[in-house]
């Protein structure tokens, strides 16, 4: 490990943050979970990057992030579905994501855009951060985890090494779910009209501007409250879906208060809470019921495809070149059986002589 290597912070994008797989335990005192939004994404960044699954990682929103390695090489891995570029002396050159890519000293990496959702996770190589009640997760509010309690911002440096040297990629992302988001009705849908959640589930939602770590807030048809808009505070969860007097609902996501008045029509089923978070502004979303034991099987279904996916990664040559691709390629073309009685010489097998003929 090169313990003098760092990432620095070149911009920040929209929103960076170094997260992991969040803050347990500690709801009962009023401290939320944090963590990374879409596991998955940290899982497969982690495993591109030759890092454990719950490593800390950078969590970013619609591009704009850049870094650069400093003091010596570091290795980075992008997973999500964005627009990468790697600048160095040689100049610059576009990168997939879905991979990982070892920077020398002074070349830097930047999400340009994303083409599609909102979040990109960054894992780097040998990131090590101190552990804040279990976890380096940052939460801004309350000044917990990251880099002192803050977002990332230009001129922050981390810590970050090579790793093992070898270079990853994901041969085939993970397919887009264009699905409803399912929910698991309650555990107030009694505060509501009968029709509430069939308004719910029937309708068309769009994200508005005020979507953060925090929440979702969605604008759509009015949900009624049966009677008082609010209850006495109780217990919420990231994926719960308040609604305030004005109808509107709202879904509370990893940074969201660990407690609330406002009732709760449905939660999210936690399959789906990834999806829902990368959404952006002005996108539409549909929701469907589903009872909590199909959303506990949906869940285990995706932890399979989440393990089936983290198994497939392959390593790459120094170029970037996929070994598990050039392997099954047939390299050699126009090769017959020697004793073959039929034999005729194809195409290739002249282009072969005339190669083989030559000095």
């Amino acid at each position: 490990m090169n313990t003098k290597a760092e990432l620095e912070i070149l911009a920040a994008g929209a929103y960076a943050s170094v997260q992991d797989g969040g803050r347990r335990g500690h709801r009962r005192i009023g401290v939320p979970w944090a963590g990374a939004l879409d596991s998955r994404l940290m899982r497969i960044a982690n495993a591109l990057a030759g890092n454990a699954e719950g490593a800390p990682v950078i969590e970013c929103f619609d591009g704009g992030l850049q870094v650069a390695a400093r003091g010596g090489a570091v290795r980075v891995a992008v997973a999500g579905d964005a627009s990468v570029e790697v600048e160095g002396r040689d100049g610059r050159r576009n990168l997939p994501s879905w991979r990982s890519v070892t920077l020398a000293e002074g070349e830097s990496l930047r999400i340009r855009r994303m083409l599609s959702g909102r979040i990109a996770v960054v894992a780097v190589a040998d990131l090590a951060l101190p552990a804040v009640m279990g976890s380096a997760a940052t939460y801004v509010r309350a000044g917990l985890g990251g880099l002192g309690g803050k977002a990332l911002a230009a001129g922050m440096r981390l810590p970050a090494g090579a790793g093992d040297g070898v270079d990853r990629a994901l041969p085939q992302p993970p397919l887009a779910d264009a699905g409803p988001i399912r929910i698991v009705p309650g555990p107030q849908a009694g505060h509501f009209t009968d029709d509430a959640l069939q308004t719910l589930t029937a309708a068309e939602y769009r994200v508005t501007a005020e979507a953060d770590r925090m929440g979702v807030r969605l604008e759509g048809p009015r949900l009624a409250h049966r009677g008082a808009a609010e209850i006495v505070s109780d217990a919420t969860v990231p994926g719960s879906i308040q609604v305030p007097g004005n109808g509107q609902p709202i879904v509370l996501l990893a940074d969201a208060q660990t407690a609330g008045g406002y009732p709760k029509i449905a939660t999210v089923i936690s399959a789906d809470l990834g999806r829902l978070a990368a959404l952006r502004p002005g996108q539409a979303l549909r929701f469907a019921t589903v009872t909590a034991d199909e959303g506990a099987t949906i869940a285990r279904a995706q932890e399979g495809e989440t393990r089936a996916l983290i198994g497939a990664i392959r390593p790459l040559l120094p170029d970037g070149i996929d070994v598990a691709v050039l392997y099954s390629a047939n390299l050699v073309g126009g090769v017959v059986h020697a004793l073959a009685a039929d034999y005729r010489p194809l195409p290739s097998d002249h282009a072969c002589n005339e190669r083989s003929s030559n000095p």
